[in-house]
């Protein structure tokens, strides 16, 4: 199972006004679930749609964003021995996340090829095999995000085998590098 560019709905946006996002925050409901991650340069929040619609709708008016990408312009790997659905984070809330180190795409590491759970812990936030799970999920999940296709072709073929659909997956990848991301889909939110 894969999800990319075909079938993800929504945007992923870019706000810088992070006091402002915290200040909305503390207008909703306890149980309303606002995911922002913050960007490795620092001063700025990635926010999926359902985010961003929450926190609209907490404000005086939309929040502002600097500038905003399709949310499959960002692609997810599941593999075929995809489990625990009941805890997958939301697809806008790993896709945020992906984007705030600046990555491109993200695989579904939970189970090995041999069907065994993985372990591994996080060094940093930038550390790019990461633990998420839904809000109040069960089961956690582990993810590689991927900076550069080069470096998803490389890591997918000694995860799965170079004649996998997790090598097929990467190398199908449509941008190199974030940067190549950023220019070919990214859209100005401010007027």
């Amino acid at each position: 199972m894969t999800s990319g560019t075909d079938g993800a709905t929504g945007r992923v946006y870019l706000v810088t006004a992070g006091d402002e996002i915290a200040r909305r925050r503390t207008r909703l409901r306890s149980k309303l679930v606002v995911e922002a991650w913050p960007d490795l340069t620092g001063g700025a929040f990635w926010i999926g749609e359902e985010s961003k619609s929450l926190l609209d709708a907490a404000g005086d008016g939309p929040l502002v964003a600097d500038f905003s990408l399709p949310a499959g312009a960002v692609s997810i790997y599941y593999g075929p021995q995809l489990c625990d659905l009941e805890s997958l984070p939301r697809e806008e809330s790993l896709r945020s996340r992906v984007l705030s180190t600046h990555g491109i795409a993200v695989a579904w590491i939970t189970l090995d090829r041999f069907g065994q759970r993985a372990t591994y812990e996080s060094r940093s936030p930038a550390d790019p095999t990461f633990h998420l799970r839904r809000p109040g999920g069960g089961a956690g999940h582990l993810w590689r995000l991927f900076h550069t296709k080069h470096e998803a072709i490389a890591s997918m073929g000694e995860l799965y085998g170079k004649d996998s659909e997790g090598a097929d997956w990467a190398h199908a990848l449509t941008v190199d590098d974030f940067d190549t991301l950023l220019t070919r889909d990214s859209r100005p939110e401010r007027s």
